[in-house]
């Protein structure tokens, strides 16, 4: 079936779960979850999959093992391309990104010395500028206060050697369009002005080579 956007239910499940994100709650509002949120989401990764690969919802539930919240649901679903990208509701609204969100330590190695060599540097620097052009903003995670170790502070890309993971991120506030046609076009559009980026990061820093734990 062809991806038509999110019902409103989509986002008054999820004004009704902020609420009340109990067991009680999810048992006697699954219907509308798999109807309204989980069933255009499968329709939407299939129709992206020819382009972008196939795309894997995440699960509901959270893992509160090591949290001190508590709550048993994630307040979005979200979902993860194979090319990288990843798509999110919520009673927020729409939410995008692509890149690479954490890197493991074999790949910030590579990442690091990708980003102070003076042509793939300058390079990812471009790809910045272009792909917020287009209206997504390139934002770096979990970043140093200093410049890693090995690293002159006054380095031309020093901001960027600070990060240990760098991501394209787009947010659109809830609107009518995000139940029609539109909410497909507003993601493909999304995808295609990001992947520039997740391609300089799979050419320079690619999957991380250590062991699973």
């Amino acid at each position: 079936m062809t991806f038509k956007g999110w019902p409103a239910e989509a986002l008054d499940f999820y004004e009704h779960l902020e609420a009340d994100n109990s067991k009680t709650f999810w048992q006697a509002h699954k219907d509308q979850y798999d109807a309204a949120v989980r069933a255009p989401a499968e329709e939407l990764l299939a129709e992206l999959e020819p382009e972008f690969g196939p795309g894997k919802i995440f699960r509901p539930n959270r893992d509160v093992r090591f949290s001190a919240d508590k709550s048993p649901y994630k307040t979005h679903i979200g979902a993860h391309l194979e090319a990288g990208g990843y798509i999110q509701l919520s009673a927020d609204g729409l939410a995008c990104g692509n890149g690479m969100y954490q890197l493991a330590p074999d790949q910030l190695e590579r990442y690091r010395a990708a980003v102070a060599e003076d042509v793939s540097g300058a390079e990812l620097e471009r790809v910045i500028a272009a792909v917020e052009a287009d209206g997504p903003k390139v934002f770096g995670r979990d970043s140093l206060k200093s410049a890693p170790r090995g690293f002159a502070k006054d380095h031309p890309r020093i901001e960027l050697l600070r990060h240990k993971g760098l991501v394209a991120w787009q947010e659109w506030a809830p609107a009518k369009w995000l139940g029609t046609r539109a909410a497909y076009t507003r993601i493909t559009d999304f995808l295609r002005a990001s992947q520039p980026l997740k391609d300089w990061l799979d050419d320079h820093v690619g999957p991380s080579e250590l062991p699973s734990r």
